[in-house]
């Protein structure tokens, strides 16, 4: 290169996944049958009448210049109407939403938008990894909250209370929480809420799979008495209606923090294909029935899933949510590579290494539902043969 790359690359590394479904082509393409069961991108349809919803609104030929900055009035409509439904959630559509291109956009506005070099992020200690590479992009420091394993992986707030956060401005929660697959709760919430109006922190609730499995009635941080003053929630249709390469997303809180964000927003994107938002608009009126379905598809591969755990002699928690398993590999195995590694070069069947998302998922591996019945049995056959 004729230049030098910026200092903010410096320590920051392509995302695992880029560079591990590149090994994974190379492997197909060695005449390998590879099965991913790593990553979380649903293999389902949309709804039919999504589909045809984009087909009609991409056929109009008014619908293919520049869109607001702020999305549609019917797709912020669409979303408030659906916070209402599903979380008995009331959001005001014209200042308290804001529709993105994916929730993970997010989470580099809410960054440049609030962060200064030099600022603290509190992020958990097992988590999605972009928290900590934006926050570490924009030269705030990314510093890990504790999680507690025997209490459902709830962080440690009693150890919390005590920490010096004085320089801390942000937290990132998710919940249900990914890859533990740890439900939401009100009670959690509300320790929450607590924590950051004490500590003046803004808490940043990323929210994609409280409709997957869930067990209880869904629930949203900004349900909780004083959220909205110490919070923004992050939500999208990728994971909850099948939609995960369309790209939409939304950041839902207090006008206040939205009318800053959209500072940094309009600089970057010049607005969401109009077609995209009329389906997104008809995708979230699935009635029920179609989320139920969904559900059923998810509950019988899960199952399929838990005998593929047993084979591998893993421990796992039934009571999780979300579009994954996560499980805890034998103690026999001195390391998650010693463990996987044989399995993808062995067996052509590729598993999350927990400690992508943490230090401490380090004995740990993450299984995507996003495979069908036959080919999780396939998996199964392969595994019941003896590795070499």
């Amino acid at each position: 290169m004729i230049i030098e790359t910026a200092t903010r690359l410096k320590g920051l590394k392509e995302y695992y996944f880029s560079i591990k479904l590149q090994e994974i082509r190379e492997m197909q393409a060695a005449g390998k049958e590879v099965i991913n069961m790593g990553v979380g991108s649903p293999d389902l349809p949309p709804s039919p009448q999504t589909v045809e919803a984009l087909s009609e609104s991409a056929a109009q030929s008014g619908n293919h210049g520049y869109q607001p900055y702020k999305g549609i009035p019917a797709l912020r409509n669409a979303i408030a109407d659906w916070y209402a439904q599903v979380y008995q959630v009331a959001l005001d559509p014209a200042l308290e939403i804001l529709p993105l291109m994916g929730s993970k956009e997010g989470i580099t506005h809410i960054s440049l938008t609030f962060l200064n070099p030099g600022d603290e992020v509190l992020v958990p200690e097992l988590g999605y990894p972009a928290y900590t590479a934006v926050s570490e992009m924009v030269g705030a420091k990314a510093q890990t909250y504790p999680l507690l394993e025997n209490k459902n992986w709830e962080p440690d707030f009693d150890a919390m209370g005590k920490a010096d956060y004085s320089r801390v401005k942000m937290m990132w929660v998710n919940y249900p929480h990914m890859p533990t697959g740890a439900p939401a709760s009100k009670t959690l919430f509300e320790k929450m809420v607590a924590f950051a109006t004490d500590k003046k922190i803004l808490l940043c609730h990323d929210n994609p799979y409280s409709l997957i499995l869930n067990k209880s009635a869904p629930i949203s941080l900004l349900s909780i008495k004083g959220a909205k003053k110490v919070c923004v929630e992050l939500n999208s249709i990728s994971k909850s209606h099948n939609m995960a390469g369309w790209r939409v997303g939304w950041i839902c809180g207090e006008k206040a923090y939205l009318d800053e964000i959209i500072k940094i927003k309009s600089n970057i994107d010049s607005g969401m294909f109009k077609g995209i938002q009329d389906a997104a608009v008809q995708a979230l009126q699935n009635p029920e029935s179609w989320h139920l379905e969904r559900n059923n598809t998810y509950r019988k591969r899960r199952n399929i899933i838990y005998k593929i755990l047993d084979i591998l002699k893993c421990s796992y928690d039934t009571n999780q949510e979300g579009l994954f398993v996560w499980a805890k590999i034998p103690n026999s195995f001195e390391t998650v590579e010693s463990f996987v590694d044989p399995i993808l070069y062995e067996k052509h069947i590729f598993l999350t290494p927990g400690f992508i998302f943490g230090k401490k998922g380090k004995r740990y591996i993450r299984v995507s539902l996003c495979n069908d019945e036959f080919t999780l049995k396939k998996v199964l056959s392969r595994l019941q043969k003896p590795f070499q």
